[in-house]
Parts: C-alpha cells; sequence; structure tokens
C-alpha cells in the first residue's frame, strides 16, 4: 500500500505478537502510524481467529506509515532487529506458528535492498548467536486486524500477557532508543 502522502513511506514488518510491536513503533520520532494486522496468507480478510489456526499463512505484522525525512527505514530496521528474535523460525519466546515469523514485507525495491542491506549488517556483526531467518518478501495485501486488537497495549496495560511479555519489552526499547522517542 502506498502512502497517501507522498512524502511518507509504509512498511510493513512481523516479529511475533502484533501487541508487542505496536507500542514500540507507536513511540519513535518520525513514525504517524502503526496499525496491527495480518500479512504474508493466502485467504482473503482473515479473522484473529482464522490466523491462530496456522493454516492460513498469515503473519501477525504491523503497517508503520513514517516520515523517512525524520526516520529512515534503515533505522526502523536496526530497531526492529533489536526488539525481537529474528534467529527462530515460527516463534518468539512461547509464541509458535507460522503467524508469529520474523518478516519483511516490502513496498518497493529500495525498501527490498535496505532489508536485505540490515540484515547482512545485523548478521556480520554477530549481534545474534545463530543467523537471521527473517523472511524478506514483496507486500501483498495487508488486512487491519480487528478493533479490539488495536493498541492493545495501550488499552490492556495490566493484562497478563502485556505484564508479563510486552512491558518488560516496552521498557527495555524506551532504555536502549530514549534519544528516539517522541517527547511527551
Amino acid at each position: 500500500m502506498a502512502s497517501p502522502n507522498p512524502s511518507r513511506e509504509v512498511t510493513t514488518i512481523a516479529g511475533g505478537c502484533f501487541w508487542c510491536l505496536q507500542p514500540i513503533f507507536q513511540e519513535l520520532r518520525g513514525v504517524e502510524k502503526v496499525e496491527v494486522g495480518y500479512s504474508g496468507g493466502r485467504l482473503a480478510n482473515p479473522s484473529y481467529e482464522a490466523v491462530c489456526t496456522d493454516t492460513t499463512g498469515h503473519a501477525e505484522a504491523v503497517q508503520i506509515t513514517f516520515d523517512p525525512q525524520t526516520i529512515p527505514l534503515v533505522d526502523i530496521l536496526r530497531i526492529f532487529f533489536s526488539v525481537h528474535d529474528p534467529t527462530t523460525l515460527n516463534r518468539q519466546g512461547a509464541d509458535s506458528g507460522t503467524q508469529y515469523r520474523s518478516a519483511i514485507f516490502y513496498h518497493s525495491p529500495e525498501q527490498e535492498k535496505v532489508a536485505r542491506q540490515v540484515i547482512a549488517e545485523v548478521n556480520e556483526a554477530e549481534i545474534w548467536r545463530h543467523p537471521i531467518v527473517t523472511e524478506v518478501k514483496p507486500a501483498g495485501p495487508f488486512y487491519r486486524a480487528e478493533e479490539y486488537h488495536q493498541d492493545y497495549f495501550r488499552k490492556n496495560p495490566t493484562a497478563g500477557y502485556c505484564r508479563v511479555v510486552v512491558a518488560p519489552k516496552v521498557a527495555k526499547f524506551r532504555k536502549q532508543f530514549a534519544d528516539r522517542l517522541k517527547k511527551a
């Protein structure tokens, strides 16, 4: 999907549960919108329940609209590779299944080039003990998730999964990237 504003760019990434990724990218300076949804699958308009059957081929993903003059894609992807484990196939922590895979769904040849460049850079730096297994594929349809998934962490900070999984990831991100956050 192209951004309606020509000075804005859209990228779609998947790295485990979308509840974990949305609050992280929403806080970055230069990011204007982050929606959670489903990408990379075979079924049109999938439901969360269908995606969870591990039969639709979709990944839980976030679609990010950003100002590349403020935060270039290379920085978004470097952050992406620091906030999830891109070396585990079809899983993040206890979450397991193809919907939790690591993926970059590029919207242009330039985005593909940047994605492959960042993967090579991260592999070369040996930031992770094992090689990156992140898929790099052309963006297909992005299906916005049901409304109750949008801003889930903000709406449900005391829910068990949010307290145990999402909150520690967000706290680590805020500490590591304090200089990149939007001003309160």
